[in-house]
């Protein structure tokens, strides 16, 4: 992608947020410079330290350390299983910031053409069925099947934003990077451990899940070279958590 429409990306994020009000000026000037860091200084400067500075940039915005942004309230808080706390939709414009970014800067890289393989479906499936049976497992959640109204809108948002920031992130960026300095089992490894750790805060059980699922959208993502699988299959495991148990999480 040209640079010049990559740009259209962050900016259109930015740009419908300052006319709603949810993002500030200081806000435009974060949003610039994460646009500067990621579609402009990667060939100028060294490989790890962009890396570096890049990530941590991300984490910063996804984590609502940055100042200036505020969310979007679009769901009211709503009781969605009977044994877990109400949940409010929330859409987070620092996170779709950093999503529509690099998604911007993933466009202008080259993507390898791999052909489609057994281990591609295979990891697919083994995905959607152990990382819900061993959150039943592990307790967190309970069996609790719905169709909750509104459920486009928490896809958009879910797809979106969430997923789309942690894939590009993750997989996109930061496991490209070290499987290309460590070989691909230390990277997509060390890349598990580093989305399991952001699950920490939830609880450990939690992160324990969210690790194995990284795991299984790493492999997807190896196998096949394809960032809209890693993405699918994220979505997919979301969309069955929602669907079928505890959302978003059973409260003991």
């Amino acid at each position: 992608m040209p640079l010049h429409l990559g740009l259209l990306l962050p900016a259109l994020c930015l740009a419908v947020g300052f006319a709603l009000g949810h993002v500030q000026p200081v806000a435009l000037a974060a949003g610039a410079m994460l646009a500067s860091l990621l579609l402009f200084a990667e060939q100028r400067l060294p490989n790890a330290l962009w890396t570096i500075l890049s990530l941590l940039a991300c984490i910063a915005l996804a984590a609502h350390l940055a100042p200036g942004f505020s969310t979007t309230v679009l769901w009211p808080a709503r009781l969605l299983s009977a044994d877990a706390a109400p949940y409010t939709l929330r859409l987070s414009w620092d996170k779709l910031l950093v999503g529509s970014t690099l998604l911007a800067w993933w466009l202008g890289q080259k993507q390898p053409n791999k052909a489609f393989s057994t281990r591609v479906w295979l990891t697919a499936a083994l995905t959607l069925l152990v990382v819900p049976l061993l959150a039943l497992a592990l307790g967190l959640v309970s069996w609790q099947p719905k169709w909750p109204q509104d459920l486009w809108l928490w896809l958009a948002v879910n797809l979106g934003v969430t997923v789309l920031a942690e894939e590009l992130l993750f997989r996109g960026l930061l496991q490209t990077r070290l499987v290309s300095w460590l070989g691909a089992w230390a990277g997509i490894g060390l890349t598990t451990l580093l989305f399991a750790a952001v699950h920490l805060p939830f609880s450990p059980l939690f992160a324990v899940v969210a690790g194995i699922a990284g795991l299984g959208y790493g492999l997807i993502f190896h196998y096949s070279g394809r960032i809209s699988l890693a993405i699918a299959l994220h979505g997919a495991v979301n969309l069955l958590h929602l669907l079928l148990l505890s959302y978003p999480l059973r409260v003991a």
